[in-house]
């Protein structure tokens, strides 16, 4: 290989390339091909706690000077530092914060502004130092009203929660997307609108419900572009959930693809979504019976507290997340009523003209 800068060759026959990625479609295809790929998926909070303790917390204090006479981290300091300040797939926020955390304790120390060592970094100074927290449990996205949904979603940062909203307004039969959806994510939400629409007799809904109303469909974060088919379950969860006028089944996610058949396609990034639902208190998902390989590999510990529901079809589906469907009455026809004539009014409009005429006229 010869360097085009340099222009002095080198025998790289017994080198071995690692490149990263953060997404696979970063990397040119003809070049792709020809790598070994390992994917490594995102860290749950005990392996965040582990490598922490372990290599973060020592490699940050020597950086600052600091020994273990000067400064302690407690466990569930460090937890907390990684739930509420660092929650993307790596530990490099988790790094920054503690570097944050040292250099402050540092310079107090210098200062001679600390009367008592060691300092350990309890939830008053973690305030002190690093501020508000950044993930809260307020934040925890919950579908409490008709015409809402939570799906996994699967990120270059890691795993995700997202809700989706539906809410109908007067119309046509239209649908309305919003909330920087890709290509792909818009073909899901056709494909799951076409699929209520096309199976309403058979779950009790006037067919005549789509031709009154205008459908508007979002996902929040708008400033944040989003893509991908695994959101096609969520979709038609979200627009089912609309039009019967019933919530989803509380601390539930899901994800999956849909076909326009109301088959339940394989997703990847199993493990980050997890990982996003236990953050969020979830405790069922509902995912692709064709992913039960992927869920066989995770870790016990990931899987402990959550029920998994392996589906094929978006049927299942519902029938997960609406328990009491079956109970539910058939709506009601929704009537093409045209509006009434208001008589006052028209009299009212006849006189004005009238008049109008006559003074035209000259009073004749």
């Amino acid at each position: 290989f010869r360097d085009t800068y340099l222009d002095i060759p080198f025998d790289v026959s017994e080198v071995l390339f690692i490149c990263t990625a953060n997404t696979l479609d970063s990397i040119p295809r003809p070049l792709l091909d020809r790598m070994e790929i390992i994917q490594l998926s995102g860290y749950t909070s005990d392996e965040k706690l582990a490598i922490g303790r372990k290599y973060l917390v020592p490699k940050s204090m020597e950086k600052h000077g600091l020994t273990k006479n000067e400064i302690k981290y407690t466990p569930a300091i460090l937890r907390k530092i990684a739930d509420e300040y660092a929650r993307e797939a790596g530990v490099r926020n988790f790094e920054k914060s503690l570097h944050k955390i040292n250099r402050k304790v540092a310079l107090s120390l210098v200062e001679n502004k600390m009367e008592s060592l060691p300092v350990v970094i309890d939830e008053k100074l973690l305030l002190e130092y690093l501020g508000q927290p950044i993930f809260v449990e307020d934040e925890i996205l919950k579908a409490d009203r008709p015409g809402m949904a939570i799906g996994l979603a699967w990120t270059s940062m890691g795993g995700d929660t997202l809700i989706i909203e539906a809410q109908n307004t007067p119309g046509k039969g239209e649908i309305k997307l919003t909330g920087q959806l890709g290509e792909v994510m818009q073909e899901s939400a056709s494909i799951a609108y076409t699929y209520i629409k096309a199976h309403a007799t058979e779950h009790k809904i006037d067919p005549s419900w789509f031709e009154h109303n205008a459908i508007h469909l979002h996902v929040p974060e708008g400033a944040t572009p989003k893509d991908g088919p695994s959101a096609g379950v969520t979709m038609a969860v979200a627009l089912y959930s609309l039009v019967t006028g019933q919530v989803m089944a509380p601390n539930l996610a899901m994800t999956g693809e849909l076909t326009l058949k109301g088959k339940v396609m394989p997703i990847g990034g199993l493990k980050e979504k997890v990982l996003a639902a236990r953050r969020n208190k979830i405790e069922a998902i509902i995912i692709p019976q064709f992913n039960k390989r992927d869920l066989d590999k995770l870790d016990e510990g990931l899987k402990k507290g959550i029920t998994f529901h392996l589906v094929g079809s978006v049927e299942e589906v519902l029938a997960i997340a609406f328990p009491d469907d079956a109970k539910r009455p058939a709506m009601q026809p929704v009537a093409a009523t045209a509006p009434q004539p208001n008589t006052s009014e028209i009299a009212a409009i006849s006189a004005a003209v009238a008049q109008a005429v006559r003074e035209a006229l000259g009073g004749r």
